[in-house]
This record gives C-alpha cells, sequence and structure tokens, in this order.
C-alpha cells in the first residue's frame, strides 16, 4: 500500500501507546470495588499533563461532531497541543477514528497511524502528539474533552501538510 494511504484499523491499547492512552473498562486492568460492590473502578487511565500549570487551566468541554460517512477521508494537515494531553470520551454509543503522528516541530509522517475507536472507549492524546481533528464516524456524536488551555496561540498549533494524505476507513 502507497504511504500516501493510510489503512485505519481497530484500536488497541499497545498499538496506541506511543500515542496516548485509550480509556476503557478493561477487565484485564486492576480495578476497585466502589458504590457498595456495585461497580468497579478503574483508576489513572490517563495522565493528563499540563506542562503550563501557571497559565494554564483545566477545560471541561464537548465537542459536538458532524458523521463523516465516505469510506476514505483526504488529510491535508494535523494540529496538537504541546503542553497539554487532551483527552476525548463518547457521551453516546458510536465510532469515531484518530489519526495520529509523532514528530518534534513538524509531524513526522512516517509514523502516521489511523484507528478506529467502538463502543464505550475513550483516547487521550500525549502533549506534542500530533493528530487530526476529532472526526466521528456514521452519526453525530457528542464527545466529552479535557484539555488544558490558557486562550493564548500554544494551545493549539496546526501544520498543513505537503501532500495530502487517504485514509482508509
Amino acid at each position: 500500500m502507497s504511504r500516501n494511504i493510510i489503512q485505519a484499523k481497530p484500536i488497541t491499547r499497545g498499538s496506541y501507546e506511543p500515542y496516548g492512552e485509550l480509556i476503557v473498562a478493561d477487565p484485564s486492568l486492576p480495578f476497585k470495588p466502589a458504590n457498595f460492590g456495585r461497580a468497579q473502578r478503574y483508576n489513572f487511565l490517563s495522565d493528563a499533563k499540563n506542562l503550563r500549570p501557571d497559565t494554564a487551566r483545566l477545560n471541561v468541554c464537548v465537542f459536538r461532531c458532524s458523521a463523516w460517512t465516505e469510506p476514505q477521508l483526504e488529510m491535508k494537515l494535523l494540529e496538537r497541543h504541546a503542553f497539554s494531553t487532551q483527552i476525548f470520551m463518547p457521551m453516546e454509543a458510536g465510532r469515531y477514528i484518530t489519526i495520529v503522528a509523532l514528530g518534534d516541530s513538524e509531524p513526522d509522517i512516517a509514523t502516521i497511524a489511523a484507528f478506529v475507536i467502538e463502543g464505550p472507549q475513550g483516547i487521550s492524546y500525549h502533549p506534542g502528539t500530533w493528530h487530526y481533528p476529532m472526526t466521528v464516524l456514521d452519526h453525530q456524536l457528542d464527545m466529552f474533552c479535557l484539555v488544558y488551555e490558557d486562550g493564548e496561540a500554544g494551545d493549539c498549533e496546526i501544520k498543513t501538510l505537503a501532500a495530502p494524505l487517504t485514509v482508509q476507513i
């Protein structure tokens, strides 16, 4: 397959680890009983970092995302939050895709990967992880988001790619 075409694959904890954390109640992880034994509490599923503690504060927000319904997506840019972890969690059943890359001041296209997330699973992006804007599949979906921001330009950096890439969903 051409490197200009990226095949999205189902997300796993291991395959996503370089870019962030998979946030899910996974019975293979340790948990604590809670709520009088009627719940299992999975702790510390994401290491949310704020690299600007003197200026940025936790922004608890919701993205109402329109659905992408095509079998492929042409990607022309990536963004990153260099100073904050960003966490997304769907607020109802649905599917979404995350497209991620490593790299310092520019995305490293050789590290690009695309993952489809289904069911009650959230994701985080490590500070500095390049990613495509949140893209939900099939139907409109509200996404709960946590990110440290201070309203300045450093909150989000956007880079246009030298050549568009196609992501097969």
